[in-house]
């Protein structure tokens, strides 16, 4: 199996050296996301810091109780439960800040985007300080006799770790406050049911514990990866983000994982799922591009490849009407109004050209060109995007006028591409269809909406990749992963189907 293959020790140290990389990287990725968005980011991992910080805080004062020589100095900086407590008030106040700043931006008030880069930084920083403190703390919550499997006593309490109201109970604080052989285990299973459940908090707490407390573990690597899955899965835009940042963090840890093909393909489809109109930012279509190419020239499964090209055609297509929009912009004011702006009109409609070759509105962008070389009395390169359109688009709706232009230039007109011939001109969408799109902001696209190891909507009579690792005590085979782009291996046989 793949990850019983490496060395566990040298796959902690790279966790450990990248730790202070990787934060920095996704630091620089945060600035082209709205204030709001990353101060959402912030918000949420503060509050999983917290809760982590909680139940071990817990599981020290509780170990303590018993140890009359830590009673006097258990707020000390020099023990386990002081430094976690003192962790606990940072965070708190860290909170604040956040929470401040927040304000500030939903009201409209005066803010400096340096304030928001400056928490940015902090956090990034205590996220590191909060993972060693949990790692270093781990022995002085260890039970060295294993209780997996063994009924626990639940205490009853008011809330579950400060997310569920009235009613819950701490078998979960304490699955996360106590380190115990065996604990990885049931804590990957624990945190897969409640994601399946869309608890996704509660989820990516009991996944973050196995990193946190665990290094050794081999359920470690599917943890991170299920954390990925986890945020992709809950589909919001703060938790896309998150989630493209987690997958290209795993990535990077990974790269020759059998796997990796699919994560990159997750990494492109959460920049997809935040691509808006073409009228606005290309921001995202612009990434999805690049992670879609990456994996079509990594990728030697050919289903995959097939699926990451139709998906690369359809964001091209966004990118391509985002300066076809821009370029007609230009080319309205100044072939209609005549105001100037011919060069750039020019240069979008050649970005299209060289960028996007298969282009669904070509032939617009073709005829326009052409019209603007023609007004610049260049008619040789008019000419040659006229016969361009006559030849590869004798369906389009701009072929006509092509071939007057071409007869008035005195330019031949070439017979059209046989392979072109029956290539007919894309559908026009229905109002309804066009209004829906205007209303939500959405650009029709085609994406997989399960995770990799996880399915956006759970069956029961489904076994996925994650049942697979958790058959495998924590490891996949290469040979287990289906070559299709499916998330499932498997039907179930219920018992009650079995004979």
């Amino acid at each position: 199996m793949f990850f019983r293959k490496n060395n566990k020790a040298a796959i902690l140290s790279l966790f450990l050296a990248l730790s202070f990389v990787i934060p920095g990287l996704a630091q620089n990725k945060n600035t082209d996301n709205s204030p709001l968005q990353r101060l959402e980011i912030m918000r949420q991992k503060l509050e999983t810091m917290r809760r982590s910080l909680g139940s071990v805080s817990a599981t020290l004062k509780e170990s303590s109780k018993d140890d009359k020589s830590k009673k006097d100095d258990k707020q000390s900086l020099e023990t386990p439960l002081g430094r976690i407590k003192a962790l606990e008030k940072e965070t708190s106040n860290l909170q604040s800040e956040v929470n401040n700043l927040r304000g500030k931006v939903e009201r409209s008030e005066k803010y400096e985007i340096n304030d928001i880069e400056q928490v940015e930084a902090t956090v990034s920083e205590f996220q590191t300080r909060v993972d060693n403190a949990l790692l270093e703390s781990a022995s002085a919550r260890a039970n060295p006799v294993s209780d997996v499997g063994k009924p626990r006593e639940i205490k009853k309490k008011k809330k579950f770790l400060g997310i569920f109201g009235g009613g819950g109970n701490d078998e979960y604080e304490e699955l996360i406050g106590t380190v115990t052989p065996g604990r990885d285990k049931e804590l990957f299973i624990n945190a897969t049911k409640e994601v399946r459940k869309n608890n996704y908090d509660v989820g990516r707490l009991l996944f973050q514990t196995i990193i946190s407390t665990y290094p050794d573990s081999p359920y470690l690597p599917m943890a991170k990866l299920a954390v990925a899955d986890s945020f992709y899965l809950e589909g919001s835009t703060s938790s896309l983000i998150q989630a493209a940042s987690a997958y290209q963090d795993w990535l990077t840890f990974f790269p020759t994982h059998p796997l990796s093909d699919r994560v990159l393909l997750k990494i492109a489809e959460s920049e997809m799922l935040q691509v808006g109109l073409p009228d606005r930012d290309a921001t995202r279509a612009k990434r999805a591009e690049q992670r879609l190419k990456a994996l079509l020239q990594q990728s030697k499964n050919p289903i995959l490849r097939k699926e990451a090209e139709a998906r690369l055609a359809q964001v091209q297509d966004n990118l391509g009407l985002h300066n076809l929009y821009v370029a007609n912009y230009y080319y309205k004011l100044s072939v209609d109004q005549k105001k100037g702006g011919l060069k750039g009109a020019q240069s979008r409609y050649r970005e299209i050209l060289d960028k996007y070759p298969n282009f669904t509105f070509m032939d617009e962008a073709l005829y326009k060109l052409a019209v603007t070389y023609q007004l610049e009395e260049e008619t040789d390169q008019a000419a040659k995007y006229y016969q361009q359109l006559a030849r590869d688009y004798p369906n389009s709706d701009y072929f006509k006028k092509a071939k007057e232009q071409l007869q008035l230039i005195g330019a031949n007109i070439p017979p059209p591409n046989p392979e072109k011939v029956k290539v007919s001109p894309p559908e026009e969408k229905s109002f309804f269809a066009n209004f829906k799109n205007e209303v939500f902001g959405i650009y029709p696209m085609t994406i997989d909406r399960n995770g990799v190891l996880m399915t956006d909507d759970f069956d029961k009579t489904k076994f996925e990749l994650i049942d697979q690792i958790i058959e495998n005590q924590g490891d996949i085979n290469e040979s287990q992963i289906p070559k299709s782009l499916t998330t499932v291996i498997s039907q179930r046989q219920l018992p009650s189907e079995q004979k």
